[in-house]
């Protein structure tokens, strides 16, 4: 909402700074996010000039050759306004001034003659209409004063941010209610005198001409419309101009900124229709029943569901009720009568209509958050009168107000007691009144400890005795209120064991050299497609969001990968190619039909570039399937998981993983993560060209997983003792299938304490289909020294039995 202080100052006296002034605001919960003075682009470069001399051009019949004194010393300029003469002052814009339409002002040359500035008209400086001639000034004026100082142009314009239950101050008056309300001591805001129109009406009724019928009364409890006719269409007075250009709307007519005006002005939207456009000259409001494709004022056509309330004429929809008019009802150049709207619809659906159609305008902005509904038969009288004052036209001696469902007056009983244990105040009675009657509360004292409150119409969002609170505490100032700490001793809830396990986690991470990312749990639709996911994976199932942000956050995501893909090419975008980031949240899978979808937390990481630091004890290398495989397994130790089985990744179930650099990872039979290389096509979905790894993993799983004991063994008193197995098996077996045979054996033998893979060959001394595996097992006794002989004979034991399980050979020596 913008609102300039020229403006206001038209109803409240306001005699603070405007740095002032926007901080009060602020602290009184309307936020000044942005200030500035509209005349400041004038700065130190337009001034005051006095025309010591004028000649003819000798190269135009038009242009008039003028010697400008500027203050610091006289230039010549080139100019082509008829009024301009010798000892005339005028407006002057010298080199590096800036005019409205991003024009700059520089020397130049002019059919051969220099020009060291120009001399502006009214409308070049956007300070009149007149574009007939060069702007005379005061001859009082001394030449070289800025313009804006010599004509006291100064007008700050508030930008405030509004939350959504204010829709009271989406208005100049509004605004000026509140600002009453800081000044000191208050004062009342002056309202415009609504009964002018009155001086102004014809001698027949609104009624000989049009009739209002309306048939949904839940969407629209109140329609009032007024009549004017003979009206002139054209450019709107300088004033009103001026008013609209202050906030930033751009003038169109004297019609359509009429209602522009009021809307600003009041808050009121208004609406006007070109009263001979109207199929049986009525208005009829209503619902549409059926799909229906309608033109807007814009030109844009759309398709409109049945519940939509719409403005009809006695044929056909003429506007979207509360948001947008139809072109077949404009006003046009040639409009001689025109029919005025001032309505109060239901904001909920005006909420909904404006998002379905995805239209948004200065209406449905007000109209959706709630307009005052005793509030529109003043903004008609206030629209009629100056419609009438600006086209010439006659309004008809009455209006229609058709109000079938009649506002409720809202009353609250407010104890003092109740507000000051809320506030931590000691308000009396006449306190309260004197603060709540600064915005326009009717307050009656009841006895010393209770007030009866009546919440003025435009104040939709009081209800009950904690929005008076929140009222008073806002006027009186929250830096007022001291700070006070609750008497009782706080006490923290005992933290979740997932809380708890992510909070390791994020540590554990975090200490591997990863950075967590946080992404939304929204995602765009086509994700499983740039995934490679096929049809039949139920991550396939996404959930569409009713009313996204935008396409690329259009579903609930079902994976954490694209989002981890988006932040790696945002991060090689900024020229960082290596990184690892991770994430912990929420996927949403499908369920059952019309029931919400089931929540899984998983957690992501990705790894890309180089695979170690820069270092002068190392080669740089870039990072491979083994470095993020091993942050899993790593992760997995770190919460003492045992009975991690990994086995090749399926690629229905990961088609977006290189096979050959991929893996699954089970435990204890659950499927629990994913891990490998991201596949080239899917990183060019994402315009990525750089090499990935990434990981994904269940956390519920997880947390199951963690042992709830750790068993620890004292430290060993005797020595260990290894011996090496090398098997030749069939190059189709998977050495994790042996492994985990092997540590089986292991564990039924008291005297074996661990085993481990530590070499693979495949190569021309083998047969061919054929791979070599070389295994080491670890002996140690609690009580002895193993003795060589027993340990062969556990070994050889060992042994025959993983050649037997996997009919394996083993080398000659």
């Amino acid at each position: 909402m913008k609102v300039s202080l020229s403006w206001l100052k038209e109803y409240i006296p306001v005699d603070m700074e405007p740095a002032d002034l926007a901080s009060e605001l602020t602290m009184a919960g309307l936020e000044v996010e942005a200030m500035e003075d509209r005349f400041a682009w004038l700065g130190t470069e337009v001034v005051v000039g006095r025309v010591k001399s004028v000649k003819k051009h000798p190269n135009a019949d038009k242009l008039t050759c003028c010697r400008v004194d500027t203050g610091s010393g006289e230039v010549s300029i080139i100019c082509g306004a008829p009024n301009v003469r010798e000892g005339l002052t005028v407006a002057c814009a010298l080199p590096g001034a800036v005019l409205p339409g991003d024009f700059k002002i520089k020397n130049n040359k002019i059919r051969g003659e220099k020009s060291e500035g120009m001399i502006c008209s009214g409308s070049e400086l956007k300070l009149s209409s007149d574009s007939g001639g060069i702007m005379e000034l005061d001859d009082g004026l001394e030449p070289g004063t800025t313009l804006s100082e010599a004509l006291e142009l100064s007008d700050y314009v508030f930008e405030i941010d509004l939350t959504p239950n204010r829709p009271d101050c989406l208005s100049v008056l509004g605004v000026a209610r509140e600002v009453g309300a800081l000044l000191n001591p208050p004062e009342k805001a002056t309202y415009p005198d609504y009964e002018l129109y009155r001086q102004r009406t014809g001698d027949f009724s609104i009624s000989d001409y049009t009739d209002i019928a309306i048939e949904d009364p839940d969407l629209c409890p109140r329609y009032a419309a007024g009549l004017i006719l003979d009206v002139k269409v054209g450019p709107s007075p300088s004033w009103l101009r001026h008013r609209l250009e202050s906030v930033g709307l751009a003038p169109v007519n004297n019609i359509v900124d009429v209602t522009n005006y009021v809307m600003l002005e009041t808050g009121q939207p208004l609406h006007a229709f070109d009263f001979d456009l109207l199929a049986e000259n009525r208005i009829v409001v209503r619902r549409l029943g059926e799909t229906t494709e309608f033109t807007t004022l814009d030109g844009k056509v759309h398709s409109l569901d049945p519940e939509t309330l719409m403005i009809c004429d006695g044929e056909k929809p003429v506007a979207i009720a509360g948001v947008m008019g139809g072109g077949n009802s404009e006003i046009s150049d040639d409009s001689g009568r025109v029919l005025l709207e001032s309505a109060c619809f239901n904001p909920v659906s005006i909420r909904k209509t404006a998002k379905k159609t995805g239209i948004a305008t200065d209406a449905s902005h007000r109209f959706e958050r709630g307009a005052d509904p005793d509030g529109a038969v003043n903004a008609l009288k206030r629209a009629i009168y100056l419609l009438s004052e600006v086209s010439g036209g006659t309004p008809a001696a009455d209006f229609i107000d058709e109000n079938p469902v009649k506002s409720e007056e809202t009353s609250i009983p407010l104890d003092i007691d109740f507000l000051n244990r809320r506030l931590g105040t000691s308000f009396d009675a006449q306190s309260v009144k004197a603060i709540l009657d600064s915005v326009e509360f009717t307050t009656e004292i009841e006895d010393t400890n209770r007030l009866f409150v009546k919440v003025p119409s435009f104040r939709v969002d009081v209800e009950r005795p904690e929005d008076l609170s929140e009222e008073v505490a806002r006027l009186w100032g929250y830096n007022h209120i001291e700070t006070s700490f609750p008497k009782v001793q706080a006490r923290g809830g005992k933290v979740s064991a997932v809380t708890e396990l992510r909070g390791k986690i994020k540590t554990i991470m975090c200490g591997f050299g990863f950075t967590e990312a946080i992404n939304y749990n929204f995602t765009s639709a086509d994700s499983c497609d740039r995934l490679g996911i096929g049809p039949a994976d139920p991550r396939r199932q996404v959930t569409p969001i009713l009313n996204p942000i935008s396409e690329e956050m259009a579903v609930l995501r079902t994976t954490l990968l694209p989002g981890l893909i988006e932040n790696m090419k945002l991060n090689l975008s900024m020229q960082t190619d290596t990184f690892r980031l991770f994430e912990i949240g929420n996927t949403f899978l499908p369920s059952k039909s019309g029931t919400l979808p089931d929540e899984r937390e998983m957690i992501a990481g990705l790894w890309t570039g180089s695979g170690n630091a820069d270092s002068i004890h190392f080669k740089k290398r870039p990072c491979d399937f083994y470095d993020i495989k091993g942050i899993l397994e790593s992760l997995l130790a770190a919460f003492h998981i045992k009975g991690a089985e990994w086995v090749p990744a399926n690629e229905e179930n990961h088609p977006y993983l290189l096979p050959g650099f991929a893996a699954e990872i089970n435990l204890h039979g659950k499927p629990f993560a994913s891990v490998g290389r991201v596949q080239p096509a899917v990183l060019k979905e994402f315009s990525v060209k750089q090499e990935a790894f990434v990981f994904e993993a269940d956390m519920k799983i997880l947390l199951a997983s963690i042992p709830e004991t750790i068993t620890s063994l004292p430290m060993p008193r005797f020595p260990s003792t290894s011996r090496d197995i090398t098997l030749i098996v069939d190059a189709r077996t998977r050495a994790g299938s042996v492994l985990k045979e092997l540590e089986t054996l292991v564990d039924s033998e008291t005297l074996a304490e661990s085993a481990h893979l530590f070499d693979m060959y495949q190569g021309s001394t083998l047969p061919e289909g054929k791979k070599s595996l070389s295994f080491r097992v670890v002996y140690r006794s609690v009580e002895k020294t193993l003795k060589d002989k027993m340990v062969k004979g556990l070994h050889e034991k060992i042994s025959q039995a993983l050649i037997r399980k996997f009919n394996a050979d083993v080398p000659e020596i």
